[in-house]
């Protein structure tokens, strides 16, 4: 009597999404697998353009050797034993960034564009896809990461922020507050003459601190260890005056506490959100996802018109100093598992746990 050897139902499933992939000719899917057709003998990208095959001619590898171990050659039309588009688009957007952030003084376009080979038109556009913000806006951000680094060393504040890189202190004094949180004389004495409130609790996550300015909460950290959830928070403003929140301080932070205990009862806190314009974008979205759903990272890159800079918005999510108040842990993986998360996975698990089980009341 002969047997069929049967698919693991795990791997039927996969091959299943794979071959959706190659339908849709989705370039997400590009360097994930390949897939060979058994009538031509060649291997592709999910994304190739060729005439459909088969499905029953179609098979799947994970790796463009594992293909030619098969037997397979690689396909002349999409090229799969080369480097795709995106990854030569990579190359170059990073090394435009190495090139913005070694520059003493801001990088003009042309130059960019031509030290990396493409035309300053389409160099623009695709690293404003690649980094969520164009050319001159990542230049500007480096200027000012380090300006906050020349105003712990410089001997004037005026001399920081040409040590930086800016030909103008006007601009840059215009928008101090909002890049640094506070006046740059402030930021350079460690936030010294600013005040910030703030508590210490327990709730089923572990430790949590809450702290605020005079503008709204400008934290909510997670962890184990409430001395060293104090002592970050110390790190970041070593000079400014850290007290302990009066009564109606403590009602805020109890509010957020219930929030992590109960989701269904919904948070709305004034915020001190401090971070880049990108950044902003994405804090700004996520706090659009309701407590009862999720979302990919893609679909956040997707939903603020940037939709090639999933890195960036993950990048942007580990930034994130405001727990719970900007839900960052509602944000997962295309396929739905959990990703990294800055206070760890098995909280975010719980906070989602939390919310599922609030939506199911």
């Amino acid at each position: 009597m002969s047997h069929t050897l049967q698919e693991p139902p795990a791997a039927s499933a996969r091959d299943d999404a794979r071959w959706e992939a190659v339908v849709a000719r989705d370039a997400a899917f590009d360097g994930r697998f390949y897939y060979s057709v058994a009538t031509t003998e060649v291997y592709c990208r999910p994304s190739c353009a060729a005439r459909l095959a088969k499905r029953s001619n179609v098979r799947f590898h994970d790796t463009p050797a594992d293909a030619e171990r098969a037997g397979f050659r690689p396909c002349k039309r999409c090229k799969p034993d080369q480097p795709s588009l995106d990854e030569r688009h990579a190359e170059k957007v990073a090394k435009a960034c190495r090139l913005i952030e070694a520059a003493e003084e801001a990088a003009k376009l042309d130059d960019l564009a031509e030290a990396v080979g493409l035309s300053s038109y389409h160099f623009h556009r695709i690293f404003k896809a690649a980094i969520g913000v164009t050319p001159k806006a990542y230049a500007t951000a480096q200027r000012n990461k380090r300006v906050r680094a020349q105003l712990g060393r410089s001997e004037t504040v005026i001399e920081a922020i040409y040590d930086a890189g800016f030909n103008s202190n006007g601009w840059f004094y215009a928008t101090s507050s909002e890049l640094l949180g506070m006046t740059p004389s402030d930021f350079r004495a460690g936030g010294a003459n600013q005040t910030l409130r703030f508590a210490i609790g327990e709730c089923s996550l572990g430790a949590i601190l809450v702290a605020a300015s005079e503008k709204g909460v400008c934290a909510v950290l997670l962890g184990d260890d409430p001395d060293a959830l104090a002592q970050d928070l110390q790190n970041q403003f070593p000079r400014a005056e850290l007290i302990g929140g009066d009564a109606a301080f403590e009602r805020l932070a109890a509010k957020v506490i219930g929030f992590v205990e109960a989701p269904g009862i919904g948070l709305d806190l004034p915020l001190d959100v401090r971070g880049t314009a990108f950044q902003h974008r994405v804090w700004d979205a996520l706090r659009r996802i309701p407590a009862s759903a999720t979302a990919s990272y893609a679909e956040i890159a997707q939903s603020i018109g940037s939709p090639k800079s999933v890195r960036a918005v993950a990048r942007a999510c580990a930034a994130n100093r405001l727990a719970v108040a900007i839900p960052c842990h509602r944000v997962v993986r295309t396929d739905g598992s959990l990703s990294g998360y800055r206070w760890g996975v098995a909280r975010k698990r719980t906070l989602l746990g939390k919310e599922a089980r609030s939506r199911s009341r």
